[in-house]
């Protein structure tokens, strides 16, 4: 499988260019009533900023198969996505546009040996905390602790 590229079929919404992205998450032994929630962090292709998977949601997916996609394709995990935790506005990184960003948590249940981006990107699992201190994009962080308060509130803590 190769990535997509190019921005000729992505969504945009009056002047925002859509993305969508997926927090992935496991729990460290896989048992979540006696374990410690996990998060998987990518480096950016361009920097080692770290940040989630996300990318651009094209016209010929719904917004959970574009989430599943950008995890795969720069994180090389599959898994069951989750009911969405949010949508934000944010400026682009050269500050001349403005994105629109939805987050979904991905349970997974699979991380490849092979993916599309492995050789762009590094891939590493993280404790909640340190992926806060390691991710720059507020937006991002703001999506972490709603899917932390919201796993929270599952488990009756």
């Amino acid at each position: 499988m190769a990535a997509r590229t190019g921005r000729q079929f992505q969504r945009y919404n009056k002047d925002h260019r859509l993305v969508v992205g997926c927090i992935p998450y496991r729990y460290k032994k896989g048992r979540e009533e006696e374990d410690e929630l996990e998060v998987l962090v990518i480096s950016s292709k361009k920097s080692q900023a770290m940040m989630f998977p996300k990318g651009g949601w094209e016209v010929d997916e719904s917004v959970e198969e574009a989430a599943s996609r950008e995890s795969l394709e720069e994180a090389g995990v599959l898994g069951n996505i989750q009911c969405e935790l949010g949508k934000w506005v944010f400026k682009s990184k050269s500050g001349e546009l403005y994105h629109e960003g939805h987050m979904f948590p991905l349970l997974v249940t699979q991380q490849l040996d092979l993916w599309p981006e492995q050789t762009a990107r590094r891939r590493q699992w993280m404790s909640v905390a340190e992926a806060k201190a390691a991710c720059e994009q507020w937006w991002m962080k703001e999506a972490l602790d709603i899917l932390v308060n919201r796993l929270i509130l599952k488990r009756g803590i």
